[in-house]
């Protein structure tokens, strides 16, 4: 029986280097490449007509533009609108990427954390100059918690910082690990229906459910992954 984790190795296509870079074409670059151009098709052949009474393809996106609209709205405020395109087209390269890893035989690109961090990372640094050029060096105030006595500064200070600096992590690894675990699961769980022959209806039905479960979670880190865009963005605005 072929390991669980088989499914997450890498696979070089064309092999290129470029000043000593390994910047070879693999299967995440294919199916990174695929994503895009399922959320260009998708945005664009929705909007195309722009009809006064939508279609189903046009309600989907004007569904998705409303979802992401409305986050932004909620957690930093009409002065959030022109950050949403980031944050759309963060949910929905997460989103699709996630959910073209639930087809079978397919690669899931938000398993490999190496992509998940450099998201992550993106939206760390962006955010951070976003603070910095809105603060200058008031921005530095977000490490001392408000209403904290001087005295308890040289404790609450550092602690905030590991906490900041912890951000690109945590983002990450939420959706790093919840992609690798829920596949090699389900991995494990489909092994059995054919050694168990009859008796393999059993793991057969948890398959299914864990299926239902495991496209709800690729979209649910998709949304988490897309507030919590949010939310930096509300931080380094507002500071606190």
């Amino acid at each position: 029986m072929a390991s669980p984790l088989e499914q997450f190795e890498i696979h070089t296509y064309a092999p290129l280097k470029l000043g000593g870079i390994d910047v070879s074409f693999t299967n995440a670059s294919l199916f990174m490449l695929i994503a895009v151009a399922g959320v260009a098709v998708f945005v664009l052949g929705g909007t195309r007509r722009h009809a006064l009474v939508p279609g189903r393809w046009q309600s989907m996106v004007e569904l998705s533009y409303d979802f992401i609209a409305g986050i932004i709205r909620e957690t930093i405020g009409t002065e959030g609108r022109r950050y949403f395109p980031l944050v759309f087209t963060l949910f929905m390269f997460i989103l699709f990427t996630n959910m073209l890893g639930m087809i079978p035989y397919s690669f899931t690109v938000t398993s490999q954390i190496i992509v998940t961090f450099a998201l992550a990372s993106l939206v760390f640094i962006g955010v951070t100059i976003l603070g910095f050029a809105k603060h200058k060096m008031h921005f530095f105030s977000f490490f001392v918690p408000p209403g904290a006595p001087i005295a308890m500064w040289p404790l609450l200070i550092p602690i905030e910082i590991i906490s900041y600096l912890s951000r690109p992590i945590s983002l990450s690894v939420r959706l790093f690990a919840n992609m690798l675990a829920g596949h090699t699961l389900l991995k494990v769980i489909a092994g059995f229906i054919y050694s168990l022959s009859f008796f393999g209806i059993l793991p057969l039905a948890l398959v299914v459910a864990l299926t239902g479960l495991e496209i709800l979670i690729a979209f649910l880190q998709a949304y988490v992954f897309a507030i919590l865009t949010c939310l930096y963005i509300n931080d380094a605005l507002h500071m606190h």
